[in-house]
């Protein structure tokens, strides 16, 4: 398993709702987290992973050892968010070596099943709700660089076009 990069077409791609609750979908979040660690990641979509589905993993803390603290989500939805937003630098796994300023709720209410495939409901506020919300982007095949300020996209311009060119090159193209 390996991180699909930018500007690969299956980070826009369409996501299907997960259906299966199996073992297979459990042995898949346990290679995503172990990916996410290796990677310095907190947060990590399937599309991310060259799975177009409806699920996602994060640990806000980002610590293996603290496995505690580990979310898997499928097919979530965002139920409530706050008015009041807050900007922050984020990065992404698909991106490497690009950050920019993002604006975002401080606080949402999300719905999602569990890998059991039971209902569950979280209210996440601050640093867990940007990273809910930016891989939740993920899953309606946004990005964060559409998210950037003009300037932020500026600076980021150089290395969007090195990912391009690479991805050209991987394609034989």
């Amino acid at each position: 398993m390996d991180i699909v990069l930018y500007p690969d077409p299956r980070l826009r791609a369409p996501n299907t709702p997960v259906t299966a609750f199996d073992e297979d979908l459990a042995q898949v979040s346990r290679d995503m987290f172990e990916l996410m660690y290796k990677t310095q990641g907190v947060g990590l979509a399937a599309p991310q992973v060259g799975l177009n589905q409806r699920f996602m993993v994060f640990n806000a803390t980002g610590d293996a050892e603290e496995a505690d603290q580990e979310v898997v989500l499928c097919n979530p939805k965002i139920v409530h968010k706050a008015k009041t937003q807050e900007s922050d630098e984020e990065g992404c796994l698909s991106f490497p070596g690009v950050h920019g300023s993002i604006l975002r709720p401080i606080e949402i209410k999300v719905q999602a099943l569990n890998l059991e495939g039971e209902d569950i409901e979280l209210e996440l506020e601050g640093w867990e709700a940007r990273i809910f919300l930016h891989e939740f982007d993920h899953l309606q095949g946004v990005l964060f660089i559409d998210r950037m300020s003009a300037a932020d996209k500026t600076i980021a311009k150089p290395i969007l076009q090195d990912l391009q060119a690479h991805f050209k090159e991987r394609a034989g193209h």
